[in-house]
């Protein structure tokens, strides 16, 4: 969660909501990295678990990420939480649930949906008071 949290740092610079995401490997080595770049490459798909998942993918030179996990620093969108059962990845870890946009039980459960192939394991609360006090510094800054 360390590296996702200095993804989510990196994330300022450009302006963008600081969230960050890694994609571990079954042997606990990072493969993935990203923060979000909405703002700094103005692509609305540009969130920081999508960066991430693109990145292992490419690393793995398959887009199955069987046995890997997802660590964000914050619960996943509905984009995000279909592009982790996507991608077929066994873990999701995050910080904070996001009770405005969250797809893995707080609005919605993407990730846990019957109908869908796969549901990955759901691993919440890692570091949250943290990962809630960057987001509302980076907000209360921008009003």
């Amino acid at each position: 969660m360390r590296e996702a949290f200095d993804e989510a740092r990196a994330a300022l610079a450009t302006g963008d909501v600081p969230i960050g995401a890694v994609v571990l490997a079954p042997d606990g080595t990072t493969v993935g990295r990203g923060r979000n770049v909405r703002e700094a490459d103005h692509d609305p798909t540009g969130h920081a678990e999508v960066v991430a998942l693109r990145e292992a993918a490419r690393a793995r030179g398959e887009w199955r990420l069987d046995g890997h996990t997802l660590v964000v620093t914050l619960e996943p969108c509905t984009m995000c939480a279909g592009a982790a059962v996507l991608s077929r990845v066994e873990r999701v870890v995050f910080a904070a649930f996001d009770p405005k946009a969250g797809a893995v039980g707080s609005l919605w459960d993407v990730v846990r949906d019957r109908r869908l192939n796969h549901r990955p394991e759901v691993v919440s609360g890692v570091l949250a008071d943290e990962s809630t006090t960057l987001l509302e510094e980076f907000f209360r800054a921008q009003r």
